[in-house]
């Protein structure tokens, strides 16, 4: 009796621990968003500051027009096939190192383009960043292994605001060194050193805190999947998750290739064609609509550039706070991403057909207001959604994927706009409206197969 008794105390005792570390665990995952708000606004911050004096630079070194824009593909390019790979590495090898290398090795990058006193050692600070700027990707990866699936947009919506802050400060930031002598060379050493600030700041995050609250998260995150193969996914992203702990940014090379090469042909051979294919036609659309932004407006109503910049920031700007207004919208909707991310869509149709058509600058004002909400909104369900569908069995690969789509479309998105603007200057955005079309009647043909899997969510939660 003794030993039964005691067997039993042991048994209450382990379940008050797991109760007290159920109930830390929520307030450990809190300061880990808050930190990682942090890393996205430095991020962002720090790129911004460099990235709009880089043409600028570039041409100051001698290069021409053509040499400045193949390097500039060079980057968008080692961007698409690097991102899947990335992002599937930190399912692989754990967030914290794959996070610390982006960064130290971005830093690195901004470190020899404050370096670069020729085109040529121009075009190789950009191979490190091209490869490993995927910072804010794994750190929305890490951010999907936190939080609940009920609680993801509005934390994705306040990170993408946090990050925008940063993308409005920084270039005002920027071009105020610029105007000192060797202002660019400052500047991006101003830039290398926020990242490894950045890079500090995750090394002293609490990662064993999130480990064991991740680990908790999807355990009860198992149970309320709506299919066997979910299940299954999630056990062995959970399995991911624990060998994180084991330090498997150790293993052989060999072994982490294979398991990515694994997890990408499985994202390659599911369902999700149709959402990244909505992503791409969005992504594509909003890309033509600004395109020809600034040179519209001059001829199609005499507005000068700098009116045509203040009218960028402050879509800017109202970005922010739609992100920040994500989670009373998906309050709204029931937490149905699907159905909130046609519904945006659909108003972004509308608002980019009436930029194409605006007989005067105010009709453009509006658009423009309206449009900051409605892209922002669907652009964090489209991330959501895939997350969501692809049974959050390994983030990281899911959003690498979603940013190669997002970087075919950067390079497609520039031919369809010259080819557009042989024709009219509301060339482009009425190809956008053309393209948005197409991505609303995807939705509606797959709309009965992502909303009753939204339903079985909902109910389970």
């Amino acid at each position: 009796r003794r030993p039964g008794a005691a067997a039993r105390m042991e048994e209450e005792e382990d379940e008050d621990s797991g109760g007290r570390r159920a109930g830390g665990s929520p307030a450990a995952s809190a300061r880990f968003v808050r930190c990682l708000y942090v890393v996205g606004f430095l991020d962002l911050f720090g790129v911004s500051m460099v990235v709009p004096l880089m043409n600028l630079h570039i041409k100051s070194l001698g290069a021409s027009h053509t040499v400045a824009g193949i390097i500039g593909s060079l980057y968008g390019v080692m961007q698409l096939f690097s991102s899947t790979f990335v992002g599937c590495w930190s399912d692989i090898a754990g967030r914290r190192y794959s996070l610390l290398a982006c960064i130290l090795l971005s830093a690195l990058g901004y470190f020899l383009l404050g370096t670069s006193t020729t085109v040529f050692l121009f075009a190789i600070s950009r191979v490190p960043v091209g490869i490993f700027k995927h910072t804010l990707s794994i750190s929305k990866a890490l951010l999907s292994d936190l939080v609940s699936e009920r609680d993801r947009p509005l934390v994705m919506g306040r990170f993408n605001a946090a990050s925008s802050v940063g993308f409005i400060l920084g270039p005002v930031v920027g071009g105020y060194l610029a105007e000192f002598e060797g202002g660019f060379y400052q500047t991006s050493f101003i830039c290398a050193s926020i990242f490894l600030l950045n890079g500090g700041l995750v090394w002293m995050l609490p990662w064993s805190e999130e480990n064991a609250g991740s680990r908790e998260h999807y355990k009860d995150k198992g149970t309320n999947n709506f299919s066997a193969k979910s299940n299954h996914d999630l056990h062995l992203k959970s399995a991911t998750s624990r060998a994180v702990t084991n330090s498997s940014f150790f293993q052989s090379p060999w072994i982490q290739v294979a398991a990515m090469l694994k997890k990408i042909k499985g994202i390659a051979c599911s369902n999700l064609w149709d959402i990244f294919l909505v992503r791409f036609l969005m992504s594509v659309a909003i890309l033509l609509y600004y395109s020809n932004f600034t040179l519209a407006l001059e001829e199609r109503f005499g507005v000068k550039p700098l009116f045509a910049g203040y009218l960028m920031s402050y879509s800017s700007a109202l970005g922010v706070l739609a992100g920040c207004l994500l989670g009373p919208i998906t309050r709204l909707y029931g937490h149905n991403t699907y159905r909130l991310l046609l519904h945006s869509s659909t108003f972004t149709c509308v608002l980019v057909f009436l930029y194409a058509s605006a007989l005067s600058i105010w009709m453009v004002i509006l658009s423009s207001t309206f449009l900051a909400f409605s892209t922002t909104i669907g652009r964090t369900c489209i991330i959501d959604l895939e997350l969501t569908v692809g049974g959050n069995e390994a983030s990281g690969t899911l959003l690498g994927v979603g940013q190669s789509v997002t970087s075919v479309g950067r390079i497609i998105a520039p031919l369809l706009s010259g080819i557009a603007q042989e024709f009219s200057p509301c060339g482009p955005p009425s190809l956008a409206v053309g393209l948005v079309l197409v991505a609303i009647g995807i939705m509606n043909t797959n709309k009965q197969k992502h909303c009753s899997h939204g339903n079985v969510k909902l109910k389970n939660q």
